[in-house]
């Protein structure tokens, strides 16, 4: 009988060897496909750093270029009054070209501003609405 105890015990200890095996096998197979996964993740991370670092810089370099513009553009009424008020013929034309956006005619161009006829024709053919194309 203890013969029997004995061998049962080292077909035991056999098979749990076996499964201890087995279990460190599976372990290393599941944590090669998570370094495999890890790495597949790492490379994904850098690549969106460098779009974002992309994204960020064309949004830096697109705010310069805007703020440039601001600074060109912001001195522009001022000029455009003083133009204006240095020169009383081109207001009849500022003024024309108004009157044109509301619909005015070649007559009445010549009478408001102080047109010649010719050149309330080029006025308004000049700030005249285009037709939409379709």
């Amino acid at each position: 009988m203890l013969v029997a105890a004995v061998v049962l015990l080292a077909v035991c200890c056999v098979g749990l060897l076996a499964f201890c095996l087995w279990l460190m096998r599976a372990q290393k197979t599941q944590a090669r496909l998570q370094a495999e996964r890890d790495a597949a993740h790492d490379q994904r991370i850098r690549e969106l750093g460098k779009r974002l670092d992309a994204y960020l810089s064309g949004s830096v370099r697109m705010g310069e270029e805007l703020q440039e513009l601001r600074r060109l553009v912001a001195p522009l009424p001022d000029k455009l009054s003083q133009m204006e008020q240095r020169d009383p013929g081109s207001l009849s034309f500022t003024q024309a070209a108004r009157l044109i956006g509301m619909g005015a005619s070649i007559e009445d161009l010549t009478q408001a501003c102080g047109l010649t006829q010719a050149e309330a024709e080029l006025m308004s053919r000049l700030h005249q609405p285009r037709p939409t194309k379709r």
